[in-house]
């Protein structure tokens, strides 16, 4: 079961592009699930990162700018025994997409977000995205930018995603392990990944995560930036859903979310499994919704002709 093309397609990436790591961890983990690739769906806006549905052997669907969530949705709920991805850069999810964005979380449907993260703009090249620190001035950057940057975990925190999670696109094994996760998880899950640019971001850049700018005096040896939540004995998951459990579950993750520059954590921050999707939430008031979700529902016969009758319901939009 293989989620790769076969060799020789073009992938329209720049060589060091964090994206490829992405890419690679998602269809490991797709590959790994064993899930069969006709029932899998992948979304997309636009952006560097909203090219990947074309490289991933599933379907791909590469809808408008800041639009693939409610696509996504949309898809889901027409057929909930689809899994679902959206793939989508920090500009794309995280400015126009903003206000759908935070309406997800509300809803709790069962997809994953991918969340490339990468501080610009690259497909319009370099312009400071929503995740892009004030202050900061890169190579694309005529001055530093002025405006406060979205911490995207704290923000799918407070929106109610149930799983939210942080990754880096060059430690492709635990990004990998991180989207297995995210997927079988039930509810909506982000997965935010950090994902340098080389061609408009020489600030974040693989280097600078890696700690080479700066040495342990002691042994001279470069001091990673990136460490893992799950070696510091950080415990995101909600175990029993009282309200009380769940603030401080929300709060600890919101205040590891506020670290960055000499510490940047990676891994999962928040996981409340104990929230109804919005497909049970459906299925409380329409009772066969999961034995006939309107994707397969059947509409025609053999020959394609149409069984189902409209007469009741063009009579009630009849005018007198």
């Amino acid at each position: 079961m293989s989620y790769t093309y076969k060799s020789g397609v073009h992938i329209d990436w720049c060589p060091g592009c964090g994206d490829f790591g992405i890419l690679s961890a998602i269809q490991m983990a797709l590959s790994e699930m064993k899930v069969e690739p006709h029932r899998v769906a992948v979304f997309s806006g636009i952006g560097c990162s909203s090219k990947t549905p074309h490289y991933i052997n599933a379907y791909g669907i590469h809808t408008i700018h800041g639009r693939p969530l409610p696509y996504a949705i949309g898809a889901k709920l027409a057929n909930p025994n689809l899994v679902v991805l959206v793939v989508s850069g920090d500009g794309d999810m995280l400015s126009i997409g903003a206000g759908h964005f935070v309406s997800a979380g509300r809803r709790n449907v069962d997809l994953t977000c991918v969340v490339f993260d990468n501080g610009v703009y690259g497909l319009t090249k370099g312009q400071a995205s929503p995740t892009l620190r004030r202050g900061i001035k890169t190579k694309a950057l005529p001055k530093p930018n002025i405006n406060d940057a979205v911490n995207p975990i704290a923000l799918a925190i407070i929106s109610g995603y149930t799983f939210v999670a942080r990754g880096y696109a060059f430690d492709i094994k635990h990004l990998k392990d991180l989207l297995k996760q995210a997927i079988q998880h039930k509810g909506t899950s982000l997965v935010d990944v950090l994902q340098p640019c080389p061609s408009y971001n020489d600030i974040m850049t693989k280097e600078w995560y890696a700690g080479e700018d700066r040495a342990d005096p002691a042994t001279g040896k470069s001091i990673p930036r990136i460490y893992k939540l799950e070696d510091s004995g950080f415990d995101p998951v909600v175990h029993n859903p009282d309200e009380k459990e769940v603030a401080q579950k929300m709060c600890n993750a919101i205040a590891k979310s506020l670290e960055w520059g000499d510490r940047i954590p990676i891994g999962v921050f928040y996981q409340n499994p104990h929230v109804p999707t919005y497909e049970e939430r459906l299925t409380s008031r329409i009772p066969n919704y999961r034995q006939y979700p309107p994707a397969l529902q059947k509409i025609a016969d053999e020959s394609m002709h149409p069984i189902v009758d409209l007469k009741k319901l063009m009579e009630r939009f009849k005018l007198e």
